[in-house]
């Protein structure tokens, strides 16, 4: 008589969403299904069954993140638990933190005015930009 052993597996987009890296399942659910997740370079669909071990490469907007699941929930809880459910690799780090600073470093140079223009600073954008038709 043999035994069976259950792997314990969770949905991707609860998974996702326990670890907080969507805010509702229903946004977890759209990125898997947009092909933003993919489980092991595959994509995926959010009925999927993540299992401890497996590798996922994620994009949130800008960011990319390449993960192994570390552990299990359907329950979204506290920050600290949450980031306790997946390692993060150190290229995905870098990388991640390398692309923020360059995104910093192109805002830093472009200052949006504090205020809408007066009529007067209107007048001097509207000639300056009659310069570009010359």
């Amino acid at each position: 008589m043999s035994e069976t052993v259950v792997v314990p597996a969770v949905r991707l987009d609860q998974w996702l969403w326990a670890a907080r890296f969507f805010k509702t399942r229903a946004l977890a659910r759209q990125a898997v299904e947009g092909g933003k997740v993919q489980v092991a370079g595959q994509g995926a669909k959010p009925a999927r069954a993540v299992r401890v071990g497996d590798t996922l490469s994620i994009r949130r907007g800008e960011e990319a993140f390449a993960i192994t699941v570390a552990g299990l929930s359907d329950v979204r809880g506290p920050a600290p638990v949450a980031q306790a459910l997946y390692v993060e690799s150190e290229e995905s780090k870098q990388a991640r933190l390398q692309a923020a600073a360059e995104r910093r470093a192109a805002a830093n140079g472009y200052r949006p005015p504090a205020t809408k223009p007066d009529k007067r600073a209107r007048r001097l954008i509207q000639a300056l930009g009659d310069l570009d038709a010359l």
